[in-house]
């Protein structure tokens, strides 16, 4: 089931890096016992650099989401952070990454507000008549917070692996400011923030109410998010996942500011406003549920309301230690996660076929393989993370690759056939299985 009627781009595939194709060979003899996996991770390991991958002649790198011919902010860094491990010593995997994160602090510049963009200044828009201020670089407009963090995120773990520092450029810097302006601007988003959104399409997900301003909230510290990960609007617009991902992004800038580019003044607010943040959290994003005790809850407006819940994308509930925020045995954490994976959660869902976290994105009963890859990287015994591998195995419908949502009695009725990060994610809890050798 698809459901796009886009424009099409063409993008050759990449010669694969040496260390990508020693992952390969390496899995093709420790899968050979399970032939279907071993054809899976083999399809999806490699699948962004080989369908969605660009080498600019600027020296920066464009990779689309697959069926949609725009690169997501978000999507495009979980796209090949299943790379990252491998680039120490793979200058030809360095180029695309240290250039995929050139290219994210460009467009940035461009538009903090926006989610997804395109490869040149070609006027595509998922919507043009969206009522938002938009430029011809930008394919989506809606503001959320994740965006701004998940190239910081790709930045700190190229940074990590390799030792390198070529990304830090003074556009890099510039873009780090202006992340924290944007951040302190929707801390009072009502007082201070240029950004509205309004979309006609008879969706009330795809759209923000009141003007485009979106539902009250009340100061709390934490950052004002438009929309959730799943490009879906927010009902009480502070995600806490989001708010808790600002966070670790914060802190990798802390490092940033101190070790690069030596700016104390810099580290000193990047502090300021993650502590704020923080207490937000801290203050208004934990609920005291009746059965699982204090959990996180999704979102918050500061007044006292909560909606309780998870969805699929990251960030999310399930993915807070996947993030970095805390770890996997953090008591609310933990209660947080019986919540997000139990019949509580509305978007929780059993079938015949499989069981685990959808979306209002997709239709009802859909679970996501993404939640069910993220089950399983947040996992804290093997047994779990075996579980996931085998679901996911089971319900690629043979097509060999892993989907955006797919039926929970019949995994032959799915949406996307063609979502990389998806098979990036899979990928990677199945590679983290090889190298921990319990698979």
């Amino acid at each position: 089931m698809e459901s796009f009627n886009l424009p099409k781009i063409s993008i050759p595939p990449l010669p694969l890096p040496e260390s990508v194709q020693r992952v390969l060979q390496e899995a093709k003899e420790k899968l050979a016992h399970r032939p279907k996996l071993a054809r899976l991770f083999a399809n999806c390991f490699p699948n962004t650099l080989e369908t969605t991958a660009k080498l600019m002649d600027d020296g920066t790198t464009f990779i689309i989401t697959g069926d949609i011919p725009a690169s997501w902010l978000r999507d495009s860094v979980e796209q090949v952070m299943h790379y990252v491990p491998l680039a120490k010593d793979d200058p030809q995997l360095q180029r695309i990454l240290s250039g995929l994160i050139k290219r994210q602090m460009q467009y940035i510049r461009i538009d903090p507000y926006a989610n997804a963009f395109n490869e040149s200044e070609n006027d595509w828009h998922w919507n043009a008549a969206d009522e938002t201020d938009m430029s011809a670089w930008v394919w989506e407009r809606k503001f959320e917070i994740d965006s701004l963090c998940f190239p910081v995120r790709l930045a700190y773990a190229y940074w990590r692996e390799t030792g390198l520092t070529d990304i830090f450029d003074a556009g890099f810097k510039q873009t780090m400011r202006l992340i924290v302006d944007v951040f302190k601007t929707e801390q009072r988003h009502f007082e201070s923030s240029p950004y509205r959104f309004q979309r006609d399409s008879g969706i009330r997900e795809d759209t923000l109410g009141n003007n485009g301003l979106g539902m009250p909230v009340n100061y709390t510290g934490m950052v004002w998010s438009g929309f959730r990960s799943s490009d879906d609007a927010c009902d009480f617009h502070y995600n806490i996942p989001g708010n808790m991902f600002a966070v670790v992004a914060l802190r990798h800038m802390q490092e940033f500011a101190e070790w690069i580019f030596r700016d104390q003044a810099l580290v000193k607010e990047l502090k300021t406003l993650a502590a704020d943040i923080e207490h937000g959290i801290k203050l208004y994003g934990i609920y005291r549920h009746p059965e699982f005790g204090p959990i996180y809850a999704y979102e918050t407006d500061g007044y006292g309301n909560h909606c309780l819940m998870d969805d699929a994308g990251t960030p999310g509930l399930l993915s807070i230690p996947y993030l970095g925020y805390v770890s996997a045995e953090d008591p609310i954490y933990q209660n947080t996660r019986r919540f997000a994976l139990s019949k509580e959660n509305p978007f929780y869902y059993e079938g015949t076929a499989a069981r685990g976290i959808g979306s209002p994105h997709t239709p009802e009963k859909y679970i996501w393989p993404m939640a069910l890859s993220m089950q399983g990287l947040t996992a804290t015994t093997k047994e779990e993370k075996l579980a996931m591998i085998a679901m996911l195995e089971a319900s690629d419908a043979d097509t060999g690759y892993m989907h955006e949502g797919f039926h929970a009695d019949d995994p032959s009725r799915f949406t996307r056939s063609w979502f990389a990060w998806s098979n990036s994610l899979f990928a990677r809890l199945v590679y983290e299985a090889m190298e921990d050798e319990i698979i």
